[in-house]
């Protein structure tokens, strides 16, 4: 399992309120989240009105894949023109650890009558 994580400064340059920056910023999460079907949410910022940090993730089985899906996300969400994307930061790891079996789980036959 490769899981790619994003973090993504924006600047809003036409808000004035803070109001005006959830409205656009609800716009860029949700079309960024129906467009590619991904976990994204504002994880930063939140009381400024001009600046927002926006977080993403993307589990996939193939690093290059997960690599062009977070290459994708990013330029979509600039290509909105909704922000400036100032600072961007990807992340990829691969945890193949976690496929092994483990020992402490094991399979259990329960019957319709048999009680554990």
């Amino acid at each position: 399992m490769v899981v790619g994580i994003g973090i993504v400064d924006i600047y809003i340059f036409d808000s004035r309120s803070l109001k005006r920056k959830r409205g656009v910023l609800r716009s860029i999460l949700k079309r960024t989240q129906n467009r590619f079907n991904i976990s994204i949410a504002e994880v930063g910022n939140n009381d400024d009105w001009k600046r927002s940090r926006i977080g993403f993730s993307v589990v996939g089985n193939n690093t290059s894949y997960i690599n062009s899906k977070t290459d994708e996300i990013l330029n979509f969400i600039d290509s909105l023109n909704l922000a400036e994307i100032l600072n961007s930061k990807i992340e990829i790891t691969s945890l193949s650890d976690i496929e092994e079996p483990c020992d402490y789980i094991k399979d259990v036959t329960v019957n319709d009558y048999d009680e554990l």
